[in-house]
């Protein structure tokens, strides 16, 4: 039996891309009933009805599912929807950097405030254990997101000092680059090789940490399962150089729109604003009170005076200290042949070799011949 047979699990985000992934592996486990809490009335209503036909696929299956609107900020709607749930699945967030800076209330809001509001839904209704998923932003932050992202860990870690005699148990992961999920830089690459380029980088030497959806949600699964209190699971992942994997796109996907790849060129526009070149998912302070398990890196609490004793003995240690920070480095980075064995592996092209070119509306007839023409 799986950790979360016969048991409620609510996924706030559900309709997100992590969250709904979650959402789908979650079937596979048998919980007694899937809620989903989610602001996108469009995508609440379809996630419902692809929950509904599942029900009617799988008439087996003995999981039922609650699909409702609703915000972390709302306290009260929270409380409610917390009633009989045993584990959730928080990933409800404002997570776009340039965004986040034009609305750093909206990201105090949500990021931050909406963190407190499902730690104390979670504490008033007796849940189990509670998962939040941050982000590699919230090491050394130089952001607005990445900062409420790193605050929203630390209240999560507060947190189990807040139980008192209850049962909540409050961790967190921390992930890096999801590839191809909304607003990551595949479906960027992608729509340029479609026009015949450019693709724009930021910064040639840039790095960073990668991993597919499905392993991501798998990760934070499996953190919930090993969660023992105030972590802050840091999952293990390749290292590519994103103009690798520009090269690596315009290899694999330029011939689908008739164009021949070396006709294709990259260009660099310059790093934006606060972009840094490669990735820390851990800090070197947070080296020094690590746990390395085999798929993860636990961060244990630096305060464990302020909680009630935890064990932090998990099945898979491979080592009880770790000698230096976690950050992408261009000598750990995947070569361009690892990349795309990587990327076929995991299917993280297909998506884009069966859609039509599209067409620029500013181009002219007389343009867009050209473009097919090169």
């Amino acid at each position: 039996m799986s950790f979360f047979a016969g048991k409620t699990v609510l996924v706030t985000g559900g309709c997100g891309t992590v969250g709904r992934e979650l959402v789908r592996q979650l079937l596979d486990l048998q919980p007694r009933e899937i809620r989903v809490v989610d602001t996108n009335e469009s995508e609440v209503f379809f996630l419902e009805q692809e929950l509904l036909q599942h029900s009617r696929r799988n008439p087996e299956s003995q999981v039922s599912s609650l699909c409702q609107l609703g915000d972390v900020r709302d306290a009260d709607k929270l409380n409610r929807m917390f009633a009989g749930v045993d584990i959730v699945l928080h990933t409800a967030a404002l997570k776009h950097v340039i965004l986040c800076e034009r609305a750093p209330f909206d990201a105090v809001q949500t990021n931050i405030l909406g963190v407190r509001n499902v730690i104390e839904a979670a504490l008033n209704n007796d849940v189990e254990r509670v998962i939040f998923t941050s982000s590699d932003k919230a090491v050394n932050p130089t952001n607005v997101m990445g900062t409420s992202k790193l605050m929203g860990e630390r209240l999560i870690t507060a947190a189990n000092s807040l139980r008192l005699q209850g049962r909540t148990i409050f961790s967190s992961t921390r992930f890096g680059n999801v590839l191809g999920s909304r607003g990551s830089v595949i479906p960027i690459f992608a729509r340029q090789i479609q026009q015949g380029g450019p693709v724009t980088l930021t910064d040639r030497r840039m790095t960073r940490f990668i991993m597919t959806l499905e392993e991501s949600c798998r990760l934070v699964l499996s953190a919930a399962e090993k969660a023992r209190g105030g972590e802050v699971f840091v999952t293990k992942m390749p290292v590519i150089q994103i103009a690798d994997l520009a090269e690596v796109m315009i290899q694999e996907l330029s011939g689908q729109y008739g164009y021949s790849p070396d006709r294709i060129v990259t260009s660099e526009i310059g790093a934006k604003p606060g972009e840094k070149l490669y990735e820390e998912l851990m800090s070197d302070e947070e080296t020094r009170r690590t746990i390395e398990l085999q798929e993860m890196f636990a961060v244990l609490p630096a305060f464990r005076s302020v909680y009630e004793e935890i064990s932090y003995e998990y099945e898979d240690i491979v080592s009880q200290q770790l000698d230096e920070a976690y950050v992408s480095s261009p000598e750990n980075a995947m070569t361009r042949e690892e990349l795309a064995r990587y990327c076929v592996q995991h299917d993280l092209l297909s998506p884009w070799m069966a859609q039509p070119a599209l067409i620029p509306l500013a181009c002219s007839p007389i343009d867009t011949e050209k473009r097919r023409a090169a």
